[in-house]
């Protein structure tokens, strides 16, 4: 054999023996998670984007301030599993918050729970890091808007709303077992157009938190480029996912035309199908081919003159009348467990005075690898809420 037949066959089998070595990374949870628990307070400024918060309200109160105080327990996967190899220092976990805005005859005092993950995307030495954390979920206990009370309350008209948070956060290990994090962070609490009215409410501010280690791991982290380089392989993924919802509608008929709330609500069908190409392990971008059918669309065209408010009526507009098809642009942040997708799009296909310009913001939760269950929130023109996307998707 010449030397240059040996030299191929060596780097062959040295090349074979690296993806063997890395197929027997094991999975992340089997071998034993970092468990933590902590507590995050967070002192935040409400802006003033309703009337009701400006002080159109019973106390005449300019409601701007916020303070939530959370307990949080998470996980993260050890350093030596395939998810601790890929996604150094990611951690995910539950959180459940008390929200006052100082203002409880108005507001209530509402309690959050909500899933989080979270990761660093830059470290300047082995303790410090500057990182990011989602949050999503409910909260629960808000005194609300009820159409038998002499009430204003034009944020929120429901006792649950939905919660999504976001965050940008500097953390810092103290010791093995105590790490601390500060940073600012953002929270929106609606309830995706499913009762009206539904101005919502917002909140920018700092948090502070502390979390406490249970079982410290090896925290050196390990490099296996073969397995890096493998994940990070570009590819097609493909998902085909299904949703529903039901949201209330406000319509403008009459002579002159004036806006009254429709009685009751209006179911929401759509299917979505997503050619995403995965540009590396964390981030994936494509197309999207939108349908949706909206119970409530299109309803001014077959209004029954004479019938208003409470008796309002209208004829059953055609299905193709109340169906909207789009195409959409999408943006993934792609991590173990969880995967948060953006979206843009328009409707070439639209019902009759809806808005074509649209946006979208879902999180997915993959229950096993291929199947995810997927909650998201559709706007159109950044501004005005449609509905909700409760659906399960298929990922190719």
């Amino acid at each position: 054999m010449n030397k240059k037949a040996f030299l191929i066959i060596a780097a062959l089998l040295s090349g074979f023996s690296s993806l063997i070595a890395d197929d027997s990374v094991p999975s992340g949870f089997s071998r034993p998670l970092e468990w933590r628990v902590g507590f995050e307070v967070s002192p935040a400024w409400v802006p003033g984007t309703n009337s009701f918060l400006k002080g159109l309200n019973d106390e005449n109160k300019h409601i701007n301030t916020n303070l939530s105080s959370d307990i949080r327990a998470a996980f993260a996967f050890n350093p030596s599993s395939r998810e601790g190899v890929l996604f150094k220092g990611l951690y995910q976990g539950v959180g459940i918050g008390v929200n006052s805005y100082f203002a409880g005859d108005l507001l209530g005092t509402p309690l959050s729970a909500y899933v989080f993950q979270g990761a660093p995307f830059f470290h300047f030495n082995d303790r410090f890091s500057l990182g990011y954390e989602w949050q999503f979920g409910a909260a629960f206990g808000w005194k609300h808007y009820d159409s038998q009370a002499p009430d204003n309350n034009a944020c929120v008209s429901t006792s649950v709303t939905a919660h999504m948070g976001l965050a940008l956060k500097m953390n810092y290990s103290l010791s093995d077992r105590w790490r601390l994090s500060v940073g600012i962070a953002a929270n929106h609490y609606s309830n995706g157009n499913t009762s009206w009215p539904n101005a919502g409410l917002n909140s920018i501010g700092a948090s502070l938190g502390i979390d406490y280690i249970i079982n410290p791991q090896n925290n050196s982290f390990i490099d296996k480029p073969a397995l890096e380089e493998d994940a990070d392989r570009h590819k097609w993924l493909f998902d085909i996912m299904a949703f529903g919802a039901w949201r209330k509608r406000v319509v403008s008929v009459g002579n002159p035309p004036e806006p009254q709330l429709c009685p009751g609500k209006f179911g929401i069908l759509g299917m979505q199908f997503s050619p995403l190409y995965k540009l590396n392990r964390w981030v994936a971008v494509g197309p999207a081919l939108d349908l949706q059918w909206d119970e409530s669309a299109n309803l001014e065209t077959y209004w029954i003159e004479g019938t208003s408010k409470e008796s309002i009526k209208f004829e059953r507009p055609p299905f193709g009348k109340q169906l909207s098809v789009g195409v959409s642009a999408h943006a993934e942040l792609t991590m173990p467990i969880f995967s948060v997708n953006a979206g843009m799009g328009y409707d070439f296909v639209n019902p009759k005075g809806d808005k074509r310009f649209y946006q979208s913001l879902t999180l997915k939760t993959f229950v096993t690898k291929n199947l995810y269950l997927n909650v998201g929130y559709r706007l159109g023109s950044f501004k005005d809420p449609q509905n909700l996307m409760l659906g399960i998707g298929v990922r190719l």
